[in-house]
Parts: structure tokens; C-alpha cells; sequence
């Protein structure tokens, strides 16, 4: 059974970094290129970053590129998201994917709001 948990989610202000992590489980994690959504409140879900399986590639939404970036432990089966300079509008739940075994598996998301 594929299970995806994310981690790292807070309260901070305007300007600081955060970093999120995701662990996984029930796949073969090296295998599979890995991605972080988020949705922010009333909005539908946008896709944030992504992250090939070996790590090499990446590619971000244009609306994080530059501040944030994508990265992963194959050893640690986990996937970190390093947000600097964060924004009021970036204030989401932060969620991680994976299309594995025919589906989309989503983790519970982790809660970032960023206020002053």
C-alpha cells in the first residue's frame, strides 16, 4: 500500500524559509518520479514541483521558481520541499505525490501559512 506523510508545515512570516518533507512507503521510491501540490483556501489544488526518479530533473510552476526547490534521499525514501522567501499567497496546504501502480496517491498535506 502505497502511504505518503508529509511533515514540516507552520506558522512563519513573510521572507522566512520552510522546508517540507515527505516520507513514503509500500513502492519502490527510487523508481518513480515524485511531485508537491498545494491548495490554498478556496482554490483548486496547483501543482508546485517535481522531481525525477533519480533526481537529476526537476521542474517547478512558475510562481515558486527561483525560491523554492524540490529534492530527494532515495536511501531515505523521502522528497523535501525547501521554500525560501515565502509569501502571504503561498500560505497552502502543502501536499506529495506519486503515480504509481496505475494511480495518484496523495498524502494528508502538511498546513504552511505564512502571515505576519
Amino acid at each position: 500500500q502505497v502511504q505518503l506523510v508529509e511533515s514540516g508545515g507552520g506558522l512563519v512570516p513573510p521572507g522566512v524559509s520552510l522546508r517540507l518533507s515527505c516520507t513514503s512507503s509500500g513502492f519502490t521510491f527510487s523508481n518513480y518520479a515524485m511531485n508537491w501540490y498545494r491548495q490554498a483556501p478556496g482554490k483548486e489544488r496547483e501543482w508546485v514541483a517535481t522531481i525525477a526518479d533519480s533526481g537529476i530533473n526537476t521542474a517547478y510552476a512558475d510562481s515558486v521558481k527561483g525560491r523554492f526547490t524540490i529534492s530527494r534521499d532515495n536511501t531515505r525514501n523521502t522528497v523535501n520541499l525547501q521554500m525560501s522567501s515565502l509569501r502571504p499567497e503561498d500560505t497552502a496546504v502543502y501536499s506529495c505525490s506519486v503515480y504509481a501502480y496505475g494511480r495518484e496517491t496523495w498524502g494528508q498535506g502538511t498546513r504552511v501559512t505564512v502571515s505576519s
